[in-house]
């Protein structure tokens, strides 16, 4: 059971838990209607309940809420409730910097200041099925708010869904996303190839410089070792692959393990094959 402490609007209140004492957003259609402050109410079947007292990349949820209105709140979590159908189990605490997030893109755009993202096409390659979900959005603001989002505001929404499935925030997705796009570029400028963005190739190159990345985030190591093996049969595509391990290092400010040259020399030689 919960107390009352403000009704947001018909669907969306701000309660405190009989139990613990803390304060929680509950949403659920008609949940807020005629709800005075202190009267004790029971959460009905259906209605989802976020702690405020969560902490989020952007602050308390407790702070974060009091800016935004309640709208947000409500889409976010119609979002997220299809991340759920698509990826299972996610963090919802993000339904909070998201709603923020999407609370300034509804802003931007009503104000014809809407952003242009070049990473908009490698967040999509990168991060397809979050991308997807993310496209859910676009009838729920037309319906809602007569507001039509273009990709660029879907991909933003799209590491929002990433950092609710992944131990990942939208900060180091971005990073991932950028050095991807770093390391397609000095390939082709190396190699004086146009890579083919629909073909495999490109999609393992991409994929493992995405996961590169996350390891030399996170201090893992490759077990096998393939440099000699690769700097051997394939010198060229080992002397650039060793190149850009170097580029990505000063980029990221990490050290790469030495054994993610002869991986990353794999994926350049495949790509230059086809």
């Amino acid at each position: 059971m919960f107390r009352v402490k403000k009704a947001l609007n018909h669907n969306t209140v701000i309660g405190i838990g009989m139990d613990d004492n803390q304060e929680y957003l509950l949403i659920g259609k008609g949940i807020g209607f005629g709800k005075k402050t202190s009267e004790r109410i029971e959460a009905p079947e259906g209605c989802a309940i976020y702690s405020l007292h969560e902490q989020t990349q952007r602050g308390s949820a407790a702070e974060l809420i009091k800016g935004i209105d309640p709208v947000f709140l409500e889409i976010a979590e119609q979002i997220l409730k299809e991340s759920e159908k698509v990826f299972g189990r996610i963090d919802w605490t993000i339904l909070f910097p998201m709603a923020d997030h999407i609370a300034f893109a509804v802003k931007r755009i009503r104000n014809h200041e809407q952003i242009s993202n070049p990473l908009t096409s490698d967040i999509r390659a990168l991060f397809h099925m979050e991308y997807k979900t993310a496209r859910h959005i676009c009838p729920i603001l037309k319906e809602r708010l007569d507001v039509e989002i273009d990709e660029h505001e879907i991909g933003y929404i799209a590491l929002h869904i990433h950092s609710a499935i992944e131990d990942e925030n939208v900060a180091l997705s971005m990073q991932i996303a950028r050095t991807v796009r770093e390391c397609i570029q000095l390939v082709e400028e190396e190699t004086g190839l146009t890579i083919d963005v629909m073909s495999l190739s490109y999609n393992r190159l991409m994929n493992h410089v995405r996961y590169m990345v996350a390891r030399a985030v996170k201090g893992e190591k490759l077990k096998l070792n393939m440099n000699d093996y690769m700097s051997v049969k394939f010198p060229d595509a080992f002397r650039l692959a060793s190149t850009i391990c170097r580029h990505l290092e000063a980029y990221l400010k990490k050290p790469l393990d030495e054994v993610e040259i002869g991986y990353l020399a794999m994926h350049i030689q495949r790509v230059s094959e086809e």
